[in-house]
């Protein structure tokens, strides 16, 4: 049975994060100063196993869940992940299965990753620029690790490929254009995300923010774009195409222009915390039934009980006091 929420927005897509663990310490999600070596992470025991996960899955499938998106921390630095996406893809029911990651192990994995049943892939990836790109990864990997992913991605067939670039004012918005100009005519989508403040620990500032009106001014003043309708409703990136018939962008603007509207989203953590909104602050606990013998009935049950009062709209009510929330951390549930 398809659920809906208190505003009657549907539940359609999962995000389900596989490790809270990452191997870049990005500023904007995981800055090294918090997440540093005496952070602790979760033990192997407190994380969902493959077959949890599967399972878990397959009631979000039953009730409305078209779309699975594996997310981290880094998803690729979990052992044999391949193992889940098998088990997912044959899961009846689900129409789309696919993947982000930071692409800096991809280069390995991508073709085990499609012959297990991954469709499409986005690889996150701020700048083109080694200085800029290192400065906020924090870990020394050059951007051409990561085009070396994207690329191995696009031979073993994973497609379309999503390129996601964090937009942070005075950090990297005068690579935009570069990043832009660089994939297009290539088949890859760049989508530019509004920074945004995401948990609480990587020091958000309104200034920081470059609104999608303004990165959309900046590439169309080099690469002429027009804007292009939506491909399904809860579309979060708004799509501009060039005018030369080379491809097109996506602009997410959490920020400037909110979309809680039309959200169909819920995240999974490692640990089988559900959470209802990227921005939540407590999230509902699926591990303690799963491993207390509940059934598939009462898990079911305990999902449609927290989508159908689900009333999230943070973005559109957002202010300097919610942003300083202890709202759950990025790197936790994928964004």
């Amino acid at each position: 049975m398809a659920l809906t929420d208190a505003f009657q927005r549907p539940l359609r897509d999962l995000r389900i994060s596989v490790t809270d663990r990452c191997n870049f310490r990005c500023t904007y999600c995981m800055p090294r100063e918090i997440f540093g070596p005496g952070y602790q992470f979760l033990d192997r025991a407190e994380i969902l196993s493959y077959e949890e996960i599967t399972r878990l899955a397959r009631i979000f499938i039953a009730h409305g869940v078209e779309k699975i998106r594996l997310t981290g921390g880094e998803p690729l630095v979990r052992k044999d992940l391949d193992s889940l996406i098998a088990q997912l893809r044959a899961t009846p029911g689900l129409r789309d299965l696919t993947l982000t990651t930071n692409g800096s192990l991809l280069r390995n994995q991508a073709r085990k990753l499609k012959a297990a049943g991954l469709e499409r892939i986005t690889v996150s990836l701020d700048s083109l620029d080694d200085a800029v790109f290192q400065s906020m990864n924090d870990s020394g990997v050059p951007a051409s690790v990561v085009l070396d992913g994207i690329e191995a991605a696009r031979e073993a067939g994973l497609d379309p490929i999503k390129v996601n670039a964090v937009v942070k004012r005075g950090t990297n918005d005068h690579t935009i254009v570069d990043l832009a100009r660089h994939f297009k005519g290539s088949g890859v989508i760049v989508r530019f995300i509004e920074f945004m403040d995401v948990g609480a620990t990587n020091g958000w500032q309104l200034e920081h923010v470059v609104t999608g009106r303004e990165i959309v001014e900046r590439v169309n003043a080099e690469l002429p774009i027009e804007p292009v309708g939506a491909n399904y409703r809860g579309e979060v990136a708004r799509r501009w195409r060039y005018l030369d018939g080379e491809g097109e962008i996506g602009i997410i603007t959490s920020i400037s222009e909110p979309f809680c509207g039309d959200c169909t989203r819920a995240r999974l953590s490692p640990e089988g915390e559900l959470y209802t909104c990227l921005f939540g602050v407590r999230g509902h606990d699926f591990r303690a039934l799963l491993r207390s013998g509940a059934t598939d009935g009462e898990l079911s049950e305990f999902l449609a009980s927290v989508w159908h009062v689900r009333d999230d709209r943070y973005s559109e009510l957002r202010t300097a006091e919610t942003a300083l929330l202890p709202k759950v951390e990025m790197s936790h549930i994928g964004g």
